[in-house]
């Protein structure tokens, strides 16, 4: 495919926010479940089953986002086929993706035992707490192939911009896991192993749900043609780009796990005005994504394409949105940020600890914008041992940073480094961009 069947023209405005603007809104469910989620367990009147659904939550949470590199890898390398024209291997991608989200599924269930023992050995909670906590999840995990398998559907329909797509599987899943938690443990008070109820049924009614989204795939021989479904060179390649985006991944995961240790010892107070503030870049995130997951798709194509210019096009429009949202959310942090401090923590000194540190998160979304917006550009380029690479240089920048800033500014120091950390990535990743280009070109 050539310049001239893929042209800069093609990326418009239009088709940019047809992209990110279902992905945002469908972001914008993600917290709501949960807050559901805690409001429903929150009726019976104790603490405990709150505590045992969060545990519970966030460690199968974080075992599942260790598969999070399908999502991104399935973007990339279908919007690649795409832009060649190959809608046999896309077809064939879907059935590899739901293969492993399967595989992935299968191990987390037979290795549920050791994973409970590690989690509370991790975070030990009360007796009470645990033996909730553990119902909770042995009744969840076994949605575990399903919940995965998503991952890779929702790349998949990405890197063909079916955004609109996404944006339904989500509410789909969300809205039945909250009517199931009312009717389940409301209305049949089947407290904490309601919720998990509802979100097995929720996550396998999900993939049922995805699989109807993606039914034209199924209506032609490639999904099922083994032998390019088991392609030798294509099988490695997804594994060298999961394995990089993993790696990517697991260094993030360093950056914000030492920033929460180290903000630990700055006491209590201290400590929760960072996580409330931590919100803000969750906000942030869901909101940059959308034009991220834009550069991943179309970048991906132009990639596929070999269409330089029209990545070139799709980078620009994409980061000019991506802009102004990263401007609005400036403006509106600056302006209402005291307001939504209140609105999560009722305690005065946390308010007052979050005012002072405030500030950076107003700088935050500006800072950020180039980390998010290129990191959806090499995705959809799957350069992802540059991703990589650059994370690894960046988590290092960080590291120094903290080591020289936390001493001398203490909290403001952390948040410094953090911030720093974005920049690298941003900066490191633009100094790769002339490579990807000439890549592309050859």
């Amino acid at each position: 495919m050539t310049d001239t069947a893929l042209a800069p023209r093609d990326i418009t405005n239009r088709r940019v926010l047809k992209i990110a603007l279902p992905i945002v809104l469908s972001n914008v469910t993600i917290p709501l479940l949960g807050a559901v989620d805690t409001g429903v367990v929150g009726q019976m009147g104790e603490a405990a089953p709150i505590g045992a659904v969060g545990i519970g939550a966030v460690v199968l949470s974080a075992i599942y986002w260790i598969f999070g590199f399908l999502r991104m890898g399935t973007t990339g390398l279908a919007a690649q086929a795409l832009g060649q024209g190959n809608r046999a291997e896309v077809a064939a991608l879907l059935t590899r993706v739901l293969m492993i989200g399967f595989a992935g599924g299968a191990l987390i269930i037979a290795l549920q035992m050791p994973i409970l023992w590690a989690a509370f050995r991790l975070s030990p909670a009360s007796p009470e707490v645990e033996t909730l906590a553990s119902g909770y999840m042995q009744i969840r995990i076994w949605s575990a192939p399903a919940a995965i398998a998503v991952f890779g559907i929702t790349g998949w329909l990405i890197a063909q911009e079916r955004t609109r797509a996404v944006l339904v599987l989500q509410v789909w899943m969300n809205g039945i896991n909250v009517v199931l938690n009312f009717w389940f443990v409301l209305g049949l008070g089947w407290g904490v192993n309601g919720v998990a109820f509802a979100t097995f049924l929720a996550e396998w009614s999900g993939l049922a749900m995805g699989l109807y989204l993606c039914r034209a795939a199924f209506k032609v021989p490639d999904w099922r043609n083994w032998a390019r479904v088991f392609d030798r060179v294509k099988l490695v390649r997804m594994a060298q780009v999961n394995s990089d985006i993993l790696i990517r991944s697991l260094l993030l995961q360093v950056i914000f796990l030492s920033f929460l240790f180290v903000a630990a010892d700055f006491g209590d107070v201290t400590l929760a005005a960072n996580q409330v503030l931590l919100q803000f870049l969750s906000i942030t995130s869901y909101a940059l994504d959308g034009f991220a997951f834009s550069a991943e798709a179309l970048v991906g194509q132009a990639v596929g394409a070999r269409a330089v210019p029209v990545l070139r096009r799709a980078l620009t429009v994409a980061s000019l949105w991506g802009l102004g949202a990263a401007v609005l959310l400036t403006l509106g942090f600056g302006g209402f940020g005291n307001d939504i401090v209140a609105l999560m923590a009722k305690n005065a000194e946390v308010q007052e600890a979050a005012a002072a540190y405030l500030p950076w998160m107003i700088c935050a979304p500006v800072l950020a914008l180039a980390s998010f917006m290129l990191d959806g550009v090499f995705i959809g380029a799957t350069r992802t041992a540059d991703m990589r690479n650059m994370m690894a240089l960046s988590t290092l920048v960080y590291g120094v940073a903290a080591f020289a800033l936390v001493p001398h500014f203490g909290n403001h120091g952390l948040w410094m480094a953090l911030l720093i950390s974005f920049v690298a990535r941003g900066v490191t990743l633009a100094a790769r961009y002339p490579a990807l280009e000439r890549s592309v070109a050859e």
